[in-house]
């Protein structure tokens, strides 16, 4: 059964490389979803998959790019059938 997570990441998270390093991230995992930056400075990240794959993937974005991330806020939805892992605009 998948899951969706969609995770709001704080800090100096624009202008870093961030939607890019979690679009690199999710090749190496078998999430789907998409990272996009919010007009309030947060960056979205929205995964889709298996639980501990979208737990596994969300925590190698967190690792990688902890030294821009002041807070970050996750939120469990129903999984909606995302089948790509994209960069939104």
């Amino acid at each position: 059964m998948n899951v969706c997570k969609r995770v709001f990441f704080q800090g100096h998270v624009q202008g870093v490389g961030f939607r890019y390093a979690a679009h690199g991230l999710a090749q190496r995992f078998p999430v789907a979803g998409y990272v996009r930056n919010l007009a309030d400075g947060r960056v979205e990240l929205v995964a889709e998959g298996a639980a501990t794959e979208v737990d596994r993937f969300v925590q190698a974005v967190a690792r990688q790019m902890a030294e821009h991330i002041g807070s970050r806020e996750e939120l469990e939805e129903p999984a909606r059938g995302l089948t790509t892992f994209e960069i939104r605009t």
